[in-house]
């Protein structure tokens, strides 16, 4: 078989980063990198986050991927009823009471193979 072919594109070096960065570093950094200004770097931003509350609003698809980093996806946790006398888990044959729960929606950021090998 042959060996496997290497991609068009090749990943570039990269340094880590020591601290965190703020917002602003972000889009300083962006700015500087791509020749856009902050003001347009801060519009994508923006419409980016349009666009993921659009798929995972309610009444929506609840799945948005953002192409080779990650994928953002919903879930809807059904109500829960209170229990009583219920074993504690934590401390063997103890009972406690639980607490009724209302149904929810959980967002969850799935990453992808792309973003997973970048941590390598």
């Amino acid at each position: 078989m042959a060996a496997k072919k290497k991609s068009a594109k090749t990943a570039k070096k990269v340094s880590g980063v020591r601290a965190r960065m703020t917002k602003t570093q972000v889009y300083a950094e962006l700015s500087e990198k791509t020749e856009l200004s902050r003001k347009q770097i801060s519009a994508v931003f923006e419409e980016l986050s349009t666009l993921i509350q659009r798929h995972i609003k309610k009444g929506a698809i609840g799945e948005f991927t953002l192409p080779g980093l990650l994928k953002i996806k919903t879930k809807k946790k059904p109500a829960r009823k209170a229990q009583k006398n219920v074993p504690n888990p934590f401390r063997p044959g103890e009972v406690m009471d639980v607490k009724a729960k209302p149904a929810s929606i959980v967002v969850k950021a799935l990453p992808l193979k792309a973003l997973k090998e970048m941590a390598q």
